[in-house]
C-alpha cells in the first residue's frame, strides 16, 4: 500500500490536525496503525454508508467497498450516501467519490459487483478486517464462511425496525451458523416486516466501526463469542454469549 503524508508525519512525531481529536483515545501508535490498515466492506446501503463515512473519517487507509446495486429513490430514508442526484448510480463507486471528499489519505476501491462464491476469495485476501454490511442471510452466510476459509476477522452487523445486531469473528471461531439458519434460503430477514429507519442502521454501524478500530489497532475487548442486541424502542442493550 502507498504511504501517505499523515503516515509519515506520525512516524516522525508529528500530529496532522486532522487527526488530533483522535489521538486521546487511541494514540499515535493507533493513528498508525489505522492508516496502515486495510478494510473491506462488504455493502454501502444503510449500514455500509455508515461504516464507510466513518472509518474514511477515523483514518484507516485503505477500504474497498463491494456492492454490485445502484441507488434508488427508497434509499434516501437512511441510506448516507444516498442523494437526489445520484439515484441510478452504483453504489461502490458512489463510495469511493465520498471518501476522495472526505479524506485524500485514504486509498480507495470500487467493487462495482456482487459478492459471489466465485469471486468471493479474490476479492476478501489481502486484507485485515472483513465487514458485513450486507442486507440478506444467504449473503451473510457466504461472506462468515469465506472470511473463516481465509483467516480473516470477520464484523456482522444487522438490523431491523428499532432492533440491530453486532458480533465480532476470529480466525477459528464458528461463523454466523450461531445465529442464522446454515439452509436459510436466502433473502431478506425480518427488516422486510419492520422497516428500515435512518437512525438503526447509524447505530449498528457505530459499534461496527469501533469493532474495526479496536481489531486494527489492538486497543479494547472485541464482541468474539458474544453478540450485542439492542432494541431502542425499549432501550434495551444486551450482550448476548454466543455458544
Amino acid at each position: 500500500m502507498a504511504r501517505n503524508n499523515s503516515l509519515e508525519k506520525l512516524e516522525k512525531g508529528e500530529i496532522p490536525e486532522r487527526y488530533q481529536r483522535n489521538i486521546g483515545t487511541i494514540g499515535v501508535v493507533g493513528q498508525q496503525k489505522l492508516l496502515r490498515g486495510k478494510v473491506v466492506i462488504v455493502g454501502a446501503g444503510g449500514l455500509g454508508g455508515n461504516i464507510i463515512e466513518l472509518l474514511a473519517r477515523q483514518g484507516v487507509g485503505f477500504i474497498r467497498v463491494i456492492d454490485g446495486d445502484s441507488f434508488a429513490v427508497h434509499n434516501l430514508n437512511r441510506q448516507l450516501l444516498a442523494t437526489e442526484q445520484n439515484i441510478g448510480v452504483n453504489k461502490a463507486i458512489a463510495a469511493v467519490e465520498r471518501i476522495a471528499a472526505i479524506n485524500s489519505d485514504i486509498i480507495t476501491e470500487a467493487i462495482p459487483q456482487m459478492l459471489t462464491k466465485e469471486n468471493a476469495k479474490e476479492l476478501l485476501a489481502d486484507v485485515d478486517v472483513v465487514v458485513d454490511a450486507l442486507d440478506n442471510i444467504r449473503d451473510r452466510l457466504l461472506l462468515s464462511q469465506i472470511t473463516r476459509e481465509l483467516g480473516l476477522p470477520f464484523v456482522h452487523g444487522a438490523i431491523a425496525g428499532f432492533t440491530g445486531q453486532v458480533t465480532t469473528l476470529l480466525p477459528g471461531d464458528v461463523g454466523l451458523e450461531r445465529i442464522y439458519k446454515k439452509d436459510s434460503s436466502g433473502e431478506k430477514g425480518i427488516e422486510t416486516q419492520l422497516g428500515n429507519p435512518a437512525t438503526t442502521p447509524a447505530l449498528a454501524a457505530a459499534i461496527q466501526c469501533q469493532e474495526v478500530v479496536k481489531l486494527l489497532t489492538g486497543i479494547g475487548e472485541v464482541l468474539q463469542n458474544r453478540l450485542l442486541y439492542f432494541d431502542t424502542e425499549f432501550n434495551l442493550f444486551e450482550v448476548l454469549t454466543l455458544k
